[in-house]
C-alpha cells in the first residue's frame, strides 16, 4: 500500500479551512500592525516629546549615547511597548466581541414567546460537556444511556 505523494498532502493541507483563515488573520494582522504603528509613531510618540522636552529625533530624548552609532533608546521600547499593549488590547476587544456575537447567535432561541439558552449536554457520570449526538463520553469513556441533546432553559 503506497502512502499519498508529497503534492497531495500539501494539497489536503492547504485546502483545509482554519489554513486558510489563519493566512488571512496573519494578513490582516499584519495590516492592523502597521497602523498601530503609525499611530504611535505619528501621534503618541510627538505627544512623549512635547511632554518630556525631548529634541525631536528620538522619543523624549531618551536615548542615552554609547558609541558614536550606538545608544540605549529607551524611547524606541517605550514605543514597543505601547505599540504591544494597544494591540493586545485590540485583539481582546475582537475576542470578547467575537465570543459575545457566538453566544448570541447559537444559544438563543424563542419558543412560545419565551427566550431560551441552549445547554451543552453533558455526561450523566463525570458531568464533563459532551458533542451533541454522542453516545460515549470523550472524558470518561461512559457509554450514554441516549445520544447527547441540548437542552433549552429560559431566559430570566
Amino acid at each position: 500500500m503506497k502512502g499519498k505523494g508529497l503534492i497531495a498532502e500539501f494539497k489536503d493541507f492547504i485546502n483545509r479551512g482554519n489554513v486558510i483563515d489563519m493566512a488571512v488573520g496573519i494578513i490582516i494582522g499584519a495590516a492592523f500592525t502597521s497602523i498601530v504603528t503609525s499611530l504611535v509613531d505619528n501621534i503618541i510618540n510627538p505627544i512623549i516629546t512635547l511632554v518630556t522636552g525631548g529634541n525631536g529625533a528620538n522619543v523624549g530624548g531618551l536615548a542615552i549615547p554609547v558609541t558614536d552609532e550606538q545608544s540605549i533608546d529607551f524611547g524606541a521600547f517605550l514605543s514597543a511597548i505601547i505599540n504591544f499593549l494597544i494591540i493586545a488590547f485590540c485583539v481582546f476587544l475582537i475576542v470578547k466581541a467575537f465570543n459575545k456575537m457566538k453566544d448570541k447567535g447559537k444559544l438563543m432561541r424563542r419558543k412560545n414567546g419565551v427566550e431560551e439558552v441552549e445547554t451543552a449536554p453533558v455526561c450523566p457520570f463525570c458531568l464533563e460537556e459532551v458533542n451533541v449526538g454522542a453516545t460515549k463520553c470523550c472524558h470518561c469513556a461512559s457509554e450514554l444511556p441516549d445520544p447527547a441533546v441540548p437542552t433549552y432553559e429560559p431566559v430570566s
